[in-house]
């Protein structure tokens, strides 16, 4: 969880004097992890799995690194992270309701309250932030969201997470190449070039190896629990790192929506175990 607030910071610390345009900050964060990610790969001395990730996958993974540096343009690191991760426990949560899992009334009480949550971040104000940017990060959450459901499945972390990292560069240097026949910002000095590296390579390469790796032994609730501390993590990370100030609004929001989801998962964990004493009775 370190590592994901890590990834909003870098990325923040790389945008915010625009050390490096967006589209450039996701391929070389995506080419660099997959860089390291193969090596990795190469040098262990354990034999891959036959999955080495496949291209469904890759494009969640590549929806998620767009969408998420394309936001940050705009975005506090931890509003960005608040948002991001909500859009994340939110897309969980309908999954587990597509899957069939029963909702009580608690739970529907925190879903309503984590919804509320994220719609009053966004109402228009003086501390609200930017729509354009909110709805780009709630995309970036979705695609996160669904990539971390998809990694529960896997046998091989580490070769999945390389395999999906390779197949998603060629569709982030697309994205490049029309950013720069679009606009023609696209640029990248030293400084934000390292910043993306270390993005990809330590905090979302082997970042996202050992969260595919933890994903194993964990359900869609528990994994859903785990993530909602990285927001403050964010958030307290901006406020020390780069002198961004919490606002009233994002901590009455942050408590509705982790508060909400937090009650939501706590219902949805209880119902197993009062299902498995009535049958012991």
């Amino acid at each position: 969880m370190v590592a994901f607030a890590a990834n909003s910071l870098l990325c923040r610390m790389a945008l915010q004097p625009a050390l490096i345009d967006p589209a450039s900050f996701g391929s070389v964060r995506l080419a660099s992890g997959a860089i390291v990610l193969a090596a990795i790969v190469r040098l262990r001395a354990a034999p891959a799995a036959a999955s080495h990730g496949d291209w469904s996958a890759a494009a969640m993974l590549f929806a998620y690194v767009a969408f998420f540096s394309f936001a940050y343009l705009s975005l506090s690191a931890g509003t960005g992270a608040l948002i991001l991760f909500g859009a994340v426990q939110l897309t969980m949560l309908i999954a587990g309701l597509r899957a069939g899992e029963a909702f009580g009334t608690a739970a529907r009480v925190g879903l309503v309250l984590a919804v509320g949550g994220l719609v009053y971040l966004v109402l228009p104000g003086l501390s609200a932030p930017p729509l354009l940017g909110a709805a780009l990060m709630a995309v970036a959450g979705v695609a996160w969201g669904l990539y971390s459901l998809h990694g529960r499945g896997v046998t091989d972390p580490l070769a999945a997470t390389a395999g999906n990292f390779l197949r998603a560069v060629p569709m982030a240097l697309a994205l490049s190449a029309l950013a720069v026949l679009a606009a023609g910002a696209a640029h990248a000095g030293a400084a934000g070039i390292v910043l993306a590296v270390l993005s990809g390579a330590i905090t979302s390469g082997l970042g996202y190896v050992i969260w595919y790796a933890a994903l194993r032994g964990l359900n869609a609730s528990r994994a859903a629990v785990v993530q909602l501390s990285v927001p403050p993590i964010a958030a307290f990370g901006g406020a020390l790192l780069l002198d961004e100030s919490i606002s009233l609004r994002l901590a009455f929001a942050s408590a509705a929506i982790l508060g909400g989801i937090a009650l939501v998962l706590t219902s949805r964990a209880r119902q197993p175990t009062r299902a498995r004493a009535a049958g012991k009775n």
